[in-house]
This record gives C-alpha cells, structure tokens and sequence, in this order.
C-alpha cells in the first residue's frame, strides 16, 4: 500500500469542543480501484477531491454502498475500533445485493486500520464523541447501458463525531411513504435508500416532528424502523426489537444492545410488532420507553409518538430509570475501555506507521 502523507494538517482548525456531525474530514482518506478484475492503486492520501466520468454508472443506475462504523479513544490515548468485521461483512451483503463486485477482507481491514493510524490524532478524547467512519464503494464503468459496473472505486474517509441527537425525540408512524419493501434492498446499506427517505422525512419535520417510525409497505401495520436508526420498545416488561428481515437493515447497534440486554437479564423479544401493539401500549400506559440506535445515532430516547393525527407522550423518567440510558452507558463503557469487553468486540489499533 502506498501512502502519501499530508502536510498541512487541518486538526489545529478543529473545535472537538463543539463537533457538527459530518463536517470536518480529517487529514487523510483511503483509495483503491478495482479494474479488470483485480484490486490495483491502493492508496493512502490526503483527504481531497477526486475526478471520474459523468458517464460513471454510479450516477445512472444508483451501484452505491456504504457503511457507518467508529473509532474510540480512552483515557491513555489508545484508539480502538469497534467490531469492524461486522461493518466489512454487512457491506459485502450491500454489494452482493446490488450486484457490485465484493471487497476482500485485506483490502477493507488493512485500508481501514492504517488510514485510522495515520489520522488517530482525529480521535476525540471526549466520552460519547468518536471518530466516525465511512467506507464507500461506488460502480465507475463509463457506459451508459443499464446494467453492473465492471470497475469499482473503494473509499474510506472520516469524520470526528459527537452525539447526532442532543434531546429526544419526536416521533410520526409514517402511513403513506415507504422506506423498504419485500424483495427489495431495505436491508442495504445502499444510497438510494436514504435518498428516498428525504422527501417524506422533511414532510414530518414540517409537521414538528425529527423523525419517521417507518411501517410496511404493504399494509403500514408493522414498525420497522426510524430514520437511521433500528427501534426498541418497553412493553408490558419486555424489550421488544421488529425481527431483522429483508426490510430492516441488520445494525450492529441494534445486535449490540440486544446482547448487553441479554446479559443484565431483561426479557427479550425479536419478532413482528404491529403499530396496534404500540399505540395500545400507549393509551393503557404499559409501554414505557421507546428508543433508537445506530452507528451514528448510538442510542436515543423518543418523547412523542404520533399517529393519524395524534400526539402520546410517554413517561417522562428519571435517567436512572431509562434502559436506554443504562444500555447505552454500557455500551460507550466498552467502546472507550472503561470497562470489560465480554464480547470481544473491541479492537485495539495498533501503532503501525
């Protein structure tokens, strides 16, 4: 791998004080094509523009993944990632699925483990902010016909990250739009899923709502997922997950804090939850907190769900009552090494360059 090292770094211009999610790139990126059927031009370089074809496919026919994941740094300053196979076999799933060449596993860990070395300064110290990083893969055949790429572009670049959310949230149980549907490419981290979700998302906000509580495309009566996030329930003494299938992306999140549940005892279930079973758990008081998780979002609360039209609010609870709050500082506890880590899902980066 060729590494091409910066100059000028941008981090003395960085407030880690006051981070805005997405918005400062740290000093390098990681780059490799894929032509002719091998892996070539692998490449760590500062972070910058790059120039491809507008007859690249990727801008006709959508052959975009990606995936969301971080890195954490602790009180000695060691940086750890955080159960990055999972995000390197997730986006192999994405591509397969879009019909998109698969990437090895020595181009993806090795890309992503000296690219995080080299720019670890771009770790914040800070607990709950993290390095949050994007692997990209894009089709870059310059042909117009419908269909695969031949060639590929594989990125990595990074951004340090504070909470997404800083309050709860509002919630709206979407009844028209769709974000997935069966036999389609919902469980993906493909592009063109987020893209579709914009235009009904900025309907809720408009309405004074942050997010959608996505259903089923065939019928809006099953929860699937808000946002970006997957979606949990306290209901009736159980924490309740919609079962990951072909609609639901499968978070690394969401497996995480189901394992943490697991461990301190709660009573789990995975499987079909009907918007009935949440409104009714509303109105008869016996849901008792709903919440959010996610790469970027970690986990978040909700205050109000919405349906046809009318607000209900759940219980406002004390922090120390909230599983969401208690799962989260668990999971943060591993991911900063302030803790044990029965899972072995922390990685610790080793100095490499």
């Amino acid at each position: 791998m060729k590494i091409e090292r910066s100059f000028h770094s941008r981090i003395k211009k960085m407030d880690f004080e006051n981070i805005s999610f997405g918005n400062h790139y740290s000093d390098h990126m990681y780059y490799s094509e894929f032509r002719n059927g091998k892996w070539i031009n692998s490449i760590i370089k500062p972070f910058g523009n790059i120039m491809f074809s507008p007859g690249s496919l990727v801008f006709h026919y959508g052959q975009s993944v990606f995936e969301g994941m971080k890195a954490y740094k602790d009180k000695h300053e060691e940086v750890f990632l955080f159960r990055p196979k999972e995000n390197f076999k997730r986006m192999n799933r994405s591509a397969i699925r879009l019909e998109m060449t698969t990437i090895p596993e020595y181009i993806f860990m090795n890309g992503l483990k000296n690219l995080i070395d080299i720019d670890r300064d771009w770790v914040p110290k800070k607990y709950g902010q993290s390095l949050y990083i994007r692997p990209i893969l894009i089709a870059i055949d310059k042909c117009l016909s419908a269909k695969p790429s031949n060639d590929y572009l594989f990125m990595i670049i990074s951004t340090p990250a504070d909470y997404y959310y800083k309050k709860p949230l509002k919630i709206k149980i979407e009844e028209k739009y769709s974000r997935s549907a069966s036999g389609g490419v919902g469980f993906t981290k493909a592009s063109g899923n987020y893209a579709s979700s914009f235009y009904p998302t900025r309907l809720a906000k408009e309405e004074g709502f942050d997010q959608i509580l996505w259903t089923d495309s065939s019928t809006h009566t099953l929860i699937e997922e808000s946002g970006t996030m997957n979606v949990f329930f306290w209901l009736k003494n159980k924490l309740i997950t919609p079962l990951s299938n072909e609609n639901i992306l499968s978070g690394i999140t969401c497996k995480s804090i189901l394992s943490l549940a697991k461990e301190e005892g709660l009573e789990i279930e995975e499987r079909k939850l009907k918007v009935s079973e949440i409104i009714d758990g509303l109105k008869n008081k016996i849901l008792k907190e709903a919440f959010g998780c996610g790469t970027a979002v970690v986990v978040t609360y909700f205050e109000i769900i919405s349906y046809k039209g009318k607000n209900f609010f759940l219980p406002d609870l004390l922090d120390k009552e909230r599983i969401s709050i208690r799962l989260r500082k668990k999971l943060l506890d591993i991911q900063h090494n302030l803790s044990v880590d029965p899972f072995g899902w922390r990685l610790k980066l080793k100095r490499i360059l």
